[in-house]
């Protein structure tokens, strides 16, 4: 590859200049989806891209300021502050004003910045003087302020697919100033494509690697193992990857052992996503999930302890956060499980959406004036601490769900308390 040093990276090189170009997030830019016909109408307004490295955030961005004709500015949260931002909006107001001159503002990583960091977007997003783009990896949810979230349209981007990961290393192979002038053969695409875990960023800068590696053969062509692609990557498949379909396997194992009241797998699991880097506060996330939809009641302290365990890593990070996340894993492996209140709430949206707007029934009604009053609203209700037990025996579903039982606790741990106790209401109320 002589004089590539001379030459931006291979992903550089091959970053589309057209919207058309663009390949991957079809859901997106596919003819007839949102951003698309954004740009169709020329009206964009601030928007945050959501997805992992290397799917398109920042192309995207740059895309859209050129499909507009907008002044782009990019800034990375991680080296930029108030002072930079500012300078900007300052620059973008006298553009707007002298020369009617639109400016987009790009904010890679933006979950990165601090709330006084995004307060000073506010005002100048409201007020049109800039149109932000944010891009960030993480939930922006959790990561983006409330105020700026509403004035952003949110637009989640996806790990590319093997069909548009084949179509970028092809187009890299045949259109490249470089690779197009050489021949070259890769023993094991989908080993490639793999390893890259949908990031086309990736999946390139590693192809490039694999290159200058690769010895050519007696005839100039260049062949490339899967040995030469691993040591590209500098990491076997089988280690963890944040950003690839790992990501999604190993989660998917921590919670099923969680679920499946194995504490040492769960801290296997969880150690195999530490060790590879993994956000702590994602795995508190997906715990506070898991207290609730497969222990639910049968141990509501789960709950209380999966909250905690996010707040307790949020305020002290790593490496000791991996003390509290493996107390609380620990903990919801080895305690009672019940899916119970999970399949409650689906069970009643169900009934909600296939018969909507059933009516209250009227002694459930309250009667605020006097012609509801004199309608009936209110009329035989009985006031549950008046009665023994403090529990009346009455109608409180629609009349058309009477009978319906949504909430079945199970026989585990506390919960099977809460069965009985329920058991005993439902006899005097005949369900």
């Amino acid at each position: 590859m002589s004089g590539s040093s001379l030459l931006p990276p291979l992903a550089e090189r091959m970053r589309p200049a057209t919207i058309d170009a663009f390949l991957g997030q079809e859901h997106l830019v596919g003819e007839g989806k949102p951003l698309r016909l954004m740009l169709e109408s020329g009206e964009i307004g601030s928007m945050v891209f959501w997805g992992p490295p290397g799917v398109g955030k920042t192309t995207l961005a740059r895309l859209v300021a050129k499909h507009v004709q907008a002044e782009f500015y990019q800034l990375s949260a991680v080296a930029a502050g108030v002072k930079d931002v500012r300078e900007i909006i300052s620059k973008a107001d006298k553009f707007r004003k002298q020369y009617g001159q639109h400016t987009i503002l790009f904010i890679d990583e933006i979950h990165r910045f601090n709330k006084s960091q995004q307060d000073a977007l506010l005002h100048s997003v409201e007020e049109g003087i800039i149109t932000l783009i944010g891009a960030t990896t993480e939930n922006p949810s959790f990561e983006v302020i409330a105020p700026l979230l509403s004035r952003c349209q949110v637009y989640v981007l996806e790990s590319l697919g093997k069909e548009a990961l084949s179509r970028i290393l092809d187009q890299a192979l045949r259109t490249d100033s470089l690779l197009s002038k050489q021949t070259i053969r890769i023993e094991d695409p989908d080993f490639l494509m793999l390893l890259s875990g949908g990031d086309a960023r990736k999946l390139l800068n590693g192809l490039e690697n694999a290159i200058r590696l690769t010895k050519p053969q007696s005839d100039g062509s260049i062949v490339i193992p899967n040995k030469k692609l691993e040591e590209a990557f500098q990491r076997k498949f089988t280690l963890y990857d944040k950003e690839g379909e790992q990501h999604y396997d190993i989660i998917s194992a921590f919670i099923k052992s969680v679920r499946g009241s194995d504490p040492d797998a769960a801290v296997y699991w969880m150690a195999r996503m530490l060790d590879g880097g993994e956000d702590p506060k994602f795995i508190a996330r997906r715990m506070i999930v898991l207290a609730s939809e497969d222990i639910g009641n049968a141990d509501p302290y789960g709950l209380t302890l999966a909250v905690s365990c996010f707040t307790a890593v949020d305020y002290i990070g790593m490496p000791e956060a991996r003390i509290v996340l493996a107390q609380t894993a620990t903990y919801l492996a080895s305690a009672p499980k019940s899916n119970a209140s999970y399949l409650a709430i689906d069970g009643a949206l169900h009934d909600v959406r296939t018969q909507p707007n059933l009516p209250v029934p009227l002694h459930l009604r309250n009667a605020p004036t006097k012609l509801m009053d004199e309608l009936g609203y209110g009329d035989g209700y009985k006031y549950s601490h008046d009665h023994p037990g403090h529990f009346a025996e009455q109608q409180f579903l629609p009349d058309n769900l009477t009978s319906k039982i949504y909430y079945k606790p199970s026989d585990q741990g506390r919960e099977k308390d809460v069965r009985e106790r329920l058991n005993r209401w439902w006899k005097k109320k005949q369900r």
